[in-house]
């Protein structure tokens, strides 16, 4: 907020010819906070529940999700949010209250489902195909709506399915431990936090070229990438006093 985001708001002004100034902004990264406030709101739930693992609740829990049925709850609490909310429209989650009360039910679904273990995981792999084709069904016929707009109760049903299929295929194919998997995994919020800096600066540079937009695209695109991956490998991954302001714990030396 205070050092990333105005970076890349200096580039936009200088693009645009405006007057350089400093302007500390949440930006790409408004969620931040929104994880702040989960995290202190949830956590004397979440250390009951791993305090008691093997209570009733709990227990209640993995039962409860290790049906397909189970997910009626879960995606039910999401259609109350688009319904009480109303959010105008439901895809504009950004610094607004659909937004956070969007990322609470995540945050909260996202710790049942980690909580209920094998339960969870091989129920979803059972049942992959009927989560992918009620994903497929509820897109194809927004596809044929005027601007693709429905309502946001239905968007919210869509939503569910698309992200349990993600789930559910990404756990049979991906789930494979591995160097580029976990290099990837430690590389992600580093890259994200980072992306806007060098999205800014491609597109300062190449934009104003007159070239064909597709290639722009793919520039911008291996320019982005690049950019945050050296950035990552070459400073933030080997600089320790730095790794832990991108979510990275420090790396601990042993003398001998």
């Amino acid at each position: 907020m205070f050092f990333i985001v105005p970076i890349s708001v200096l580039i936009w002004q200088y693009y645009y010819h405006r007057e350089l100034s400093y302007n500390y902004h949440p930006g790409h990264l408004w969620f931040l906070g929104n994880i702040f406030v989960y995290v202190v709101m949830l956590s004397p739930i979440f250390f009951c529940l791993k305090g008691n693992e093997n209570g009733k609740l709990v227990t209640w829990v993995k039962k409860l999700l290790s049906n397909p049925l189970g997910l009626l709850p879960v995606i039910a609490a999401f259609i109350a949010e688009a319904l009480l909310v109303d959010p105008n429209p439901y895809e504009m989650y950004a610094m607004t209250w659909h937004g956070f009360f969007l990322g609470l039910l995540a945050f909260f679904f996202g710790f049942c489902f980690v909580l209920s273990g094998d339960t969870f995981w091989k129920m979803i792999l059972k049942w992959r195909w009927l989560f992918i084709v009620a994903a497929v069904t509820f897109y194809t016929y927004r596809l044929f709506q005027f601007q693709m707009r429905v309502p946001g109760y239905q968007s919210a049903i869509e939503s569910n399915c698309w992200i349990i299929s993600v789930f559910s295929f990404g756990y049979k194919y991906l789930n494979h431990p591995g160097k580029v998997l976990n290099y990837l995994s430690q590389a992600i919020y580093p890259v994200y936090i980072l992306h806007m800096i060098f999205l800014f600066l491609a597109s300062m540079l190449i934009f104003p070229p007159d070239m064909e937009i597709h290639l722009q695209f793919i520039l911008v695109f291996l320019f982005t990438g690049i950019g945050c991956f050296v950035t990552y490998e070459f400073i933030i991954r080997r600089v320790n006093i730095i790794r832990p302001l991108f979510g990275l714990k420090m790396k601990r030396y042993t003398v001998k």
